[in-house]
């Protein structure tokens, strides 16, 4: 498979060099934004909660 064939993986159009993996600089702004938004996550255990600074 080659590189032009692969889609994005956003909306599915054809991926554009400059925009790699995406499509264009949009569908890479809704990527970003779903990773800052907590929209991805990765299997495993939880994390620890944040523990507060000793005083």
């Amino acid at each position: 498979m080659t590189q032009s064939a692969r889609k994005c993986p956003i909306c599915g159009k054809p991926r554009v060099a400059e925009h790699a993996p995406f499509c264009s600089s949009r569908c890479r702004d809704r990527d970003l934004l779903k990773w800052l938004d907590d929209g991805y996550t990765l299997p495993g255990p939880a994390a620890p909660p944040d523990i507060p600074p000793e005083e």
